[in-house]
């Protein structure tokens, strides 16, 4: 933990926003040093000019990979580009306008010139594509429309981000995303001369890019996703803070556009973000989830600041939620995804397909586990990665998907799909509609939970391995984990794959009657990550993960 932890950023925090810029135009990448090569994770490339990870060169290749992906995929409709506040968004998004333009692409631009959250992108995607016809989305056949999103969604200041929407809104899936990461760095150690380009000015006045209103689009739609009514009626008082990400216009929009009473607390953007507190590692981070991150906004609440019912946070390109209540604090996420489970499943959307699934993400809490056999409805498990829940999303198969690093999305009040992709405003409003209809806070309903299903403490922690070792855990099949017992408990299942659809995990989830962990190798680091929870206690916790270890050390060995 950094001594300076939830403290405000001070000068030598911040970043020098030129040196950053210029190192994105400036340093060239050398393609076979495997740090400075395009590489997509669970929400596309990421890495800061400065370490030679996210240049031009990079964003160019890419965006001309993208363009040779959708043509072989026979994707001929409009692509939808939104950018966030990181100081990087803005020039890769223009790299990206002037490859997409040369290449004769129909680009949607934001009508402002402004920022765009990833909810927005997804949602755009999905209307045009459909979803509110009666017929519902269409995924194949002419005229499909696609997206990119330019953002790092919560990393530092020094990040920039670049990740692709197949016409289906969602994010890409990893075939997707190896063939375009395979390609673009074909074409960047060719010196990017594939690369079809226009100067920005002639892009911009291309007769194949428009205008259009993302937030509008949006904010407009929202009262078919949720009860705006009743919380106007109920008068429910929220605080909003974009954390100086992409929905700070769209938070006034919302309260103007449907009279709700709802006050942006903080409307800076500030590419250096100096007015956050210091995440737990003295960086500063977006993360809504991070009671560091959200130390501004939660000591607000905690002082007894009578002004709100409920303050929300979001992250940079908003995909992400914070939910801060007068009588809680800033909730876990796993508690708050269990909240919402229980309120939208239990009566809130009849309209809803009577067999809907819970999505969650295998390393999310068993409180949703035991939340849906309360309710009677399949909880469908899943790797780690929003992409797994679009399929279900799409087809109304899955009314609710929802990751522990707080970013969910559910269908709309008829039940035909609203976004694919994370969508933090949706979420953070949602808890407004909650404490309007049941006339309690999330907090209070997470305690009226755990009365029934029991408490758990959750965690995740760090543990040093070698490259080979964290290949051998990506790889390890549930034969060689020879251990019974985990934490003084029998060990009930060993799983490679996700229950809830077959897929890989790319490590291990052990489970006893009590407890879990799941290991997965981190992709940027020499350490691979362990989620643990305990029902039993915190102590029986610490337990857990340290069995973990030499559970994992026991069948990479053997």
């Amino acid at each position: 933990m950094h001594a300076r932890a939830g403290q405000v950023a001070l000068p030598e925090d911040l970043i020098d926003v030129d040196l950053l810029v210029g190192a994105y135009y400036d340093l060239t990448p050398d393609v076979d040093d495997p740090a400075q090569q395009v590489v997509f994770g669970t929400s596309g490339h990421r890495g800061s000019s400065l370490d030679h990870a996210f240049n031009e060169a990079h964003i160019v290749a890419i965006t001309q990979a993208i363009v040779e992906y959708r043509t072989a995929q026979g994707t001929d409709g409009p692509l939808f580009i939104g950018r966030d506040t990181h100081a990087l968004s803005l020039p890769a998004w223009t790299s990206a306008l002037e490859v997409l333009a040369a290449n004769g692409v129909t680009v949607m631009i934001d009508a402002r010139d402004s920022f765009t959250p990833t909810p927005a992108v997804s949602h755009a995607i999905l209307v045009h594509n459909g979803a509110v016809s009666p017929s519902g989305v269409r995924t194949s056949g002419s005229g499909l429309a696609d997206g990119i999103v330019v953002t790092p969604s919560h990393n530092p200041p020094r990040d920039g981000g670049f990740k692709y929407n197949p016409p289906h809104g969602g994010p890409a899936d990893s075939d997707a995303t190896s063939w375009i990461a395979n390609r673009a760095n074909e074409i960047v150690r060719g010196g990017v001369a594939q690369v079809k380009r226009v100067d920005v000015e002639h892009a911009i006045a291309a007769d194949t890019t428009f205008r259009y209103d993302f937030l509008t689009t949006y904010v407009d739609d929202l009262p078919n996703v949720l009860d705006i009514d009743a919380i106007r009626s109920a008068g429910v008082r929220i605080g909003a803070d974009p954390l100086g990400g992409a929905s700070v216009e769209y938070w006034g929009a919302i309260a103007e556009r449907h009279g709700l009473d709802l006050t942006v607390v903080n409307p800076q953007v500030d590419p250096r973000w100096a007015f956050m507190t210091l995440d737990w590692d003295g960086k500063i981070r977006m993360d809504c989830s991070s009671p560091y991150a959200m130390a501004s906004l939660v000591s607000r609440m905690a002082a007894g600041d009578a002004l709100f019912d409920v303050a929300t946070g979001n992250d940079a390109d908003s995909d992400r939620h914070g939910i801060v209540t007068p009588d809680g604090g800033l909730m876990n996420p796993n508690h708050y995804l269990a909240v919402a489970i229980q309120y939208l499943y239990g009566g809130a959307r009849p309209a809803w397909p009577s067999d809907a699934a819970i999505g969650k993400t295998l390393v999310s809490s068993s409180l949703i586990d035991r939340v849906g056999a309360g309710l009677g409805r399949q909880v469908l498990e899943v790797p780690v990665g929003f992409k797994f829940f679009v399929p279900g999303l799409l087809d109304g198969s899955v009314g609710f998907g929802g990751e522990e690093s707080a970013g969910a999305s559910f269908l709309r009040r008829d039940g035909r799909v609203w976004s694919t992709d994370k969508d933090g405003i949706l979420l953070a409003l949602l808890a407004s509609e909650i404490i309007a209809t049941t006339g309690k806070s999330p907090s209070s309903l997470h305690r009226d939970l755990v009365a029934q299903y029991g408490e758990s403490w959750y965690a995740r922690v760090d543990a040093a391995a070698s490259r080979e070792e964290k290949a051998k855990l990506a790889a390890l099949s549930p034969s060689q984990v020879t251990a019974t017992t985990l934490a003084g408990q029998e060990i009930t299942d060993r799983l490679t794959e996700a229950p809830g659809n077959g897929a890989k995990i790319g490590g291990l989830k052990v489970t006893t009657a009590d407890a879990w962990f799941a290991a997965r190798p981190s992709g940027t680091e020499d350490v691979y990550k362990i989620y643990a929870e305990s029902f039993v206690s915190p102590e029986h916790l610490a337990e857990v993960q340290a069995s973990a270890k030499d559970v994992v050390s026991g069948a990479l060995a053997g």
